[in-house]
């Protein structure tokens, strides 16, 4: 059990309660305000409680956005994960790809919280943490598929990465943007890639 799990079963129903409310609200500003726009008055006003009550379950305002980035980022790896378990290799890329897309499409302000955490100074990821996941579906891809071609996963995973925020940036300025459409196309370019 990690630390965090450790301290969160040590949390009592209703403070576990508090916590995940805090965590949805800062998601709704952050994705509304943005990171600068969110401040702790501003979470402790939309979660209708005091600013120090906010500070009885986080200690810092970087601290209740991270959390939320972590919810956030949870629920995405959770979602793209288990469409990838379910796919045999050879289509692990295209269910990478559609759940991904599908996720972002579905939830926008974790969209938006994921872009604005990315870009704020609380973000602390490392690019390798983005890519490297795809890259292994990938190679499993490779050789599900026989594919001939020497394949630079990494690069391969990181024109994905950049395709799939493309897709959804658009989607973000555009609602109309049939996303689905969209993702089916990157599918077929990615297939055309792996093809023996």
């Amino acid at each position: 059990m990690s630390r965090h799990e450790r301290a969160e079963s040590e949390l009592t129903l209703t403070e576990r309660a508090r916590r995940r409310q805090l965590i949805e609200v800062t998601v709704e500003l952050v994705a509304d305000r943005g990171y600068a726009g969110t401040s702790l008055s501003r979470i402790a006003e939309r979660a209708g409680i005091t600013k120090a009550a906010v500070l009885y379950h986080f200690p810092s305002k970087d601290a209740v956005v991270r959390a939320a980035h972590e919810h956030v980022l949870t629920a995405l790896t959770t979602q793209v994960g288990a469409a990838v378990e379910a796919a045999d290799p050879a289509q692990g890329p295209a269910a990478y790809i559609r759940s991904m897309i599908g996720h972002l499409r579905e939830h926008p302000r974790h969209t938006r919280m994921i872009t604005e955490a990315m870009t704020s100074e609380a973000a602390e990821r490392q690019p390798a943490e983005r890519w490297q996941p795809l890259a292994q579906i990938l190679e499993a891809a490779a050789r599900a598929t026989g594919a001939r071609t020497p394949l630079d996963v990494r690069t391969l995973a990181i024109i994905i990465g950049g395709g799939i925020d493309a897709i959804v940036a658009e989607q973000l300025t555009d609602p109309s943007y049939d996303t689905a459409a969209a993702a089916e196309e990157l599918v077929d370019l990615v297939r055309a890639k792996l093809s023996p």
